[in-house]
């Protein structure tokens, strides 16, 4: 099976707040952008996996700004980690306001996604090679993340989670 890189999956979904997707203080729902990552995310898995992906989790969303009606939005998300068949995406949104001001970085997400075949069967994915320093970083986090939920599902013991071992380890 190839190799990939983050930028071969790479996804930038651009749109705008308008008055029906926001709340009474007229801000983009949460829901909504939850909507939007998702779809992004998406893309990007099957690009990566070349294959019809499903979601199999939001591990991480931080709303750490509000998003005015009339705003630009920009949802950028790229595949962070690949495993046997799924694999993790990170996203990150930005948006512009009415001002166009500098873009503000509004979310950052990380979602799950398996590969499956046409009966819904998980499929072999392409390894993933990262490049720049944060994709470095965000594949080292990923490996860590991946044992903590698995431990937390009861699907590994933790003391074979070997990686979050290492953080709690004294040097």
């Amino acid at each position: 099976m190839n190799t990939k890189h983050p930028s071969d999956s790479k996804t930038t979904v651009t749109d705008l707040v308008l008055p029906s997707e926001t709340n009474a203080i007229h801000t983009l729902f949460g829901g909504e952008l939850l909507a939007r990552m998702d779809r992004a995310a998406s893309i990007t898995a099957q690009r990566h996996s070349e294959r019809i992906v499903v979601t199999a989790s939001v591990n991480h969303v931080a709303f750490n700004h509000a998003i005015p009606l009339g705003s630009i939005v920009t949802i950028e998300a790229k595949v962070s980690r690949a495993f046997k068949s799924s694999m993790e995406v990170y996203l990150d949104v930005w948006y512009t306001d009415n001002n166009f001001n500098t873009p503000i970085k509004a979310n950052e997400a990380i979602f799950t996604f398996v590969a499956v075949d046409e009966n819904g069967k998980p499929v072999q994915i392409p390894e993933l090679i990262p490049e720049s320093e944060q994709e470095k970083k965000r594949f080292d986090g990923a490996l860590r993340r991946r044992q903590l939920s698995l431990v937390l599902a009861g699907k590994m013991d933790a003391e074979d989670a070997s990686e979050l071992k290492a953080l709690f380890k004294k040097k």
